[in-house]
């Protein structure tokens, strides 16, 4: 390849999910073919909760801890895995040159603040000043700092010593997309040799919850594969972490570092949903992938369940039958930020076994794939906004 534009390889992979924790638990579990999203807690909006973690594993101080809201604690858990997956872990001169771009939303409400202000603000006399007065007494300087998206990336820096450049994107799923693209275009560049890219996010949250039904967006009552939710359509909030380790083939090689996958290519773009659709806006972006290979490709998708958003998405892969489709939301539900990023982890896990997990459901949109694996193209299209595409080969 043109040392101008330098691969950009997957060489560590940070995960956790309702699936588990690492590669090979989420392997299982997607080979299993039993979704297991919790239908009580919430009841009746249905989300994937994140499997118990030992936060000591990655976050060994208590104090640490204590001053990240749980997305934090997720992320930052999540990021400590792909290091050590890296071989990256503890290399002080390593982490100082590494890169770090995160996707990350804003942060966690105090339920029990929100709720006095709430109860207490149709009795108040003065009903203004009722507010000043609660927002001086009740709300935490610490509150305040714990919800600026940018220090998941602070404390990832804080505990793990990462301390080269850093960038932080908010914006849903396309925030996902974006920090994914900004990373492996910056090693493609030349402008990075090494990143730290990924994101984090907590949708075991009652204030998300009341978000998205104000948008109609939440599955409720019975869970259905994302292929098979209907015309109402819904998703079901995820609590996850998603990183990658990301570094030209030189910088690898040099340090012996194995590849486990290529990201070859990311695209992102922004339909309006109305005139200009999600499935133009896909067919551009697909054609800026390269070449790929018929019976050795297939595709991990990203979709939600929301509509119109999937029976778009669903339309335009119908037009690339030769690909066998997985939809990942069956499994682990939707959370936003870290959702594009999580399934580049699992298309690189799945490149590199040659293997693709079954199928989720009976709809006929997913069928079994019998030749080997050897490219996946991730696509992400938002609940609402932000639409990209990835391709994830086989390190060769």
């Amino acid at each position: 390849m043109d040392e101008a534009r330098r691969e950009a390889l997957i060489t560590g992979i940070g995960i956790v999910s309702c699936l588990g924790e690492g590669p090979q638990a989420h392997w299982d579990a997607l080979a299993s073919g039993h979704p297991q999203p919790d239908v009580t807690t919430y009841a009746p909006f249905i989300v994937h909760p994140i499997v118990p973690l030992d936060f000591d594993k990655q976050i060994p101080k208590k104090g640490d801890q204590r001053q990240m809201e749980l997305w934090q604690r997720i992320g930052t858990y999540a990021a400590g895995l792909a290091l050590d997956s890296a071989g990256a872990k503890g290399n002080a001169e390593l982490l100082a040159r590494m890169d770090m771009i995160v996707a990350a939303g804003g942060g966690e409400r105090d339920l029990a603040v929100d709720s006095a202000v709430l109860s207490g603000i149709g009795k108040a006399a003065e009903p203004e000043a009722f507010i000043n007065e609660r927002l001086m007494n009740d709300l935490r300087p610490t509150l305040f700092l714990a919800q600026l998206s940018n220090l998941l990336a602070g404390n990832i820096s804080i505990v793990h010593g990462v301390t080269g450049s850093s960038r932080t994107f908010m914006g849903e799923e396309a925030a996902g997309v974006d920090a994914v693209r900004i990373a492996q275009s910056r090693i493609a560049a030349g402008q990075s040799d090494i990143v730290l890219v990924g994101g984090a996010h907590n949708g075991e949250r009652k204030d998300l919850l009341m978000l998205y039904e104000f948008g109609n967006c939440n599955l409720k009552d019975r869970f259905a594969p994302v292929w098979q939710r209907g015309p109402k359509g819904g998703f079901a909030l995820a609590s996850m972490g998603a990183f990658l380790v990301l570094e030209s083939r030189a910088h690898a090689q040099a340090r012996g570092a194995a590849a486990l996958a290529r990201l070859s290519a990311v695209a992102s773009d922004r339909a309006d949903r109305k005139s200009r659709g999600i499935a133009e806006v896909l067919t551009s972006l697909w054609s800026g992938l390269g070449q790929l290979r018929q019976g050795e490709y297939a595709v991990i998708s990203g979709a939600c369940g929301t509509e119109p958003a999937t029976s778009a998405e669903k339309t335009f892969l119908s037009s690339h039958a030769d690909a066998a489709v997985r939809a990942t939301g069956t499994y682990l539900g939707h959370a936003m930020e870290p959702q594009f990023i999580m399934n580049i982890a699992l298309a690189a896990i799945a490149v590199a076994r040659a293997n693709l997990f079954p199928p989720g459901d009976n709809s006929g949109v997913e069928r079994p794939m019998q030749g080997k694996l050897t490219q996946v193209v991730v696509t992400g299209v938002g609940h609402w906004r932000g639409e990209g595409l990835a391709l994830v080969e086989a390190a060769g």
